[in-house]
C-alpha cells in the first residue's frame, strides 16, 4: 500500500440549470456566486464562490449544471452522475444540492490515488486530462472521471483533482462563506480504507449503522447564520 495525501479542494452543488443554482445560492447562503466557465468536453458550466477557512483553507463550492447550448459528451456520461435520470429527478423536484466533494492531491498523485482505491475495490474511474480558460488564462488539471459518470461510492468519496496550473481558488475573490465542517457518515469499512490511505482530513468521519444510506454534511457561516447542506446518496 503506498499511501497519498489528499485534501479538500471543493464541494459540488448541482442544480437543474446554471441559473437555478445562482438563485438557490443567494436565498439560501446570502451570496451571489462568483463567474465560472464551461466545459465542452462535458456540456456543463459552473458558477463559483470561496468558502475558506481556517480548516479549508483551499476550499471553494462549485455549481454545475449540464449546459443546454453544448452537446453532451460523445463517449462517456457527465460527470457527477448529471445524466442519471434519478438525480435529474431529484434536481428537478427538490431543486439544487450537494451531491459530492472533490479532493485534490500533489503534483504526480492522481494516477497512485486511483490505484490505491481499485485496490480498495473503490472505481474512482481513470485521470482524465481536463481544460477551461478564464479571464487570467487556461486552467488545466487531471480529474478522476468513470465513463458512465457515477461518482466514486455514489458520492460518498470524492472524485480526485491534480491541478496543473494551480487552483482557481486563488483568483476569487473573498467571500463571506466560511465552511465550517464537512462530515461523511457511512457504514462502510471499504470506504473508511480508501479515506485512511488518502489521509483526508479534516474530515470528519461518522459510523452509521450497517445498511444505513451514507449522508455527506457540509456545515458553512454564511450572512445568514450557519446552514448545513446535506444530501443522502443513491
Amino acid at each position: 500500500m503506498n499511501p497519498f495525501n489528499a485534501q479538500l479542494d471543493h464541494i459540488v452543488i448541482a442544480a437543474p440549470t446554471l441559473e437555478a443554482g445562482v438563485q438557490w445560492c443567494e436565498k439560501t447562503l446570502g451570496v451571489s456566486p462568483g463567474p465560472g466557465g464551461e466545459h465542452p468536453h462535458m456540456g456543463t458550466h459552473n458558477r463559483l464562490l470561496r468558502i475558506t477557512s481556517e480548516a479549508f483553507q483551499g476550499a471553494y463550492l462549485e455549481i454545475i449544471a449540464i449546459a443546454p447550448h453544448m452537446p453532451a459528451p460523445a463517449a462517456q456520461a457527465r460527470w457527477f452522475d448529471l445524466d442519471n435520470p434519478v438525480l435529474q429527478q431529484r434536481l428537478q423536484t427538490s431543486g439544487p444540492q450537494l451531491v459530492n466533494w472533490v479532493a485534490s492531491v500533489g503534483p504526480g498523485q492522481i494516477q497512485n490515488a486511483v490505484s490505491q482505491w481499485r485496490g480498495l475495490g473503490i472505481d474512482a474511474g481513470e485521470p482524465t486530462a481536463v481544460s477551461r480558460m478564464t479571464p487570467t488564462g487556461e486552467l488545466r488539471w487531471q480529474f478522476s472521471i468513470r465513463g458512465d459518470g457515477q461518482r466514486p461510492a455514489n458520492g460518498a468519496l470524492p472524485h480526485l483533482i491534480e491541478w496543473a496550473s494551480g487552483s482557481p481558488v486563488h483568483n476569487m475573490p473573498p467571500s463571506p462563506i466560511a465552511l465550517r465542517r464537512l462530515t461523511l457518515t457511512h457504514p462502510s469499512a471499504p470506504l473508511q480504507a480508501a479515506l485512511d490511505v488518502g489521509h483526508l482530513s479534516p474530515i470528519s468521519v461518522a459510523s452509521a449503522v450497517q445498511d444505513q444510506t451514507p449522508t455527506l454534511c457540509a456545515e458553512l457561516d454564511t450572512p445568514r447564520g450557519l446552514v448545513s447542506l446535506q444530501t443522502a446518496f443513491f
